[in-house]
């Protein structure tokens, strides 16, 4: 293997198959050592995190598979906390997909002034930021994706429309064991030009309650996986 990335969350290893290999790490992103998944940067270390973000992966890419969803899964391997995956381009240096079913974060940080933290936003809403930590990860719209010449439109709708069918999915899973789903974070990349899901599904990027508060990533992995 060839170390070819160094992340937040995993590193990346280049395969001789020609698939690619990433290793989780125990890594969250938060700030003053609390976990928020709408924040740039990692904030505390929570000790097997990495290998329990690899299994709800895992648990979540099977379960999109036989919704008939291309992912860039291959195999896992749990007990070294790696994971093989088809090389999937990244668009532009990194896109981050953000679906909310409920305001909250950097959300309403950005827009307090209109809606109140805790506002359901009926049938989702889809946003995308830049993976660039100096810059705060900088929003961007369709048509900039467009006119940078990082994404058509065309692989932004099917971009969006994989975003809201897997949003739900994990939403209506995460139901059925009381938990509520307020927003989760995916990252896609396309593979001989076709826009697939990549990175990971896991309890560090997403936001989920149970009876009004907060589950953190080690009890969430435990609730999803421990049924």
């Amino acid at each position: 293997m060839k170390l070819t990335y160094t992340g937040k969350t995993k590193d990346v290893y280049s395969l001789d198959n020609g698939n690619v290999m990433l290793k989780f790490k125990d890594d969250c992103t938060g700030k003053d050592g609390v976990f928020d998944p709408g924040e740039n940067s990692v904030g505390l270390t929570i000790e097997g995190i990495g290998k329990a973000n690899l299994r709800t992966s895992v648990y979540y890419f099977e379960m999109l598979h036989k919704a008939g969803i291309k992912t860039h899964y291959v195999s896992a391997d749990i007990e070294n906390a790696t994971m093989e995956v088809l090389p999937g381009k990244v668009f532009g240096h990194g896109l981050e997909v953000i679906c909310r079913l409920v305001a909250t974060g950097s959300f309403i940080r950005r827009y307090g002034e209109y809606i109140a933290d805790g506002t359901v936003l009926e049938g989702g809403y889809v946003e995308c930021t830049f993976k660039n930590d100096a810059k705060g990860d900088p929003l961007v719209t369709s048509e900039g994706l467009a006119a940078l010449g990082v994404m058509s439109e065309e692989m932004f709708k099917s971009m969006k429309e994989q975003t809201l069918k897997i949003t739900k999915i994990v939403a209506d899973d995460l139901k059925t064991i009381g938990l509520d789903l307020w927003d989760i974070k995916f990252e896609f990349g396309y593979n001989n030009d076709e826009v697939i899901l990549i990175d990971e599904i896991a309890s560090g990027n997403m936001r989920v309650y149970k009876d009004g508060k907060i589950v953190e990533p080690v009890e969430l992995t435990k609730l999803i996986l421990n049924r």
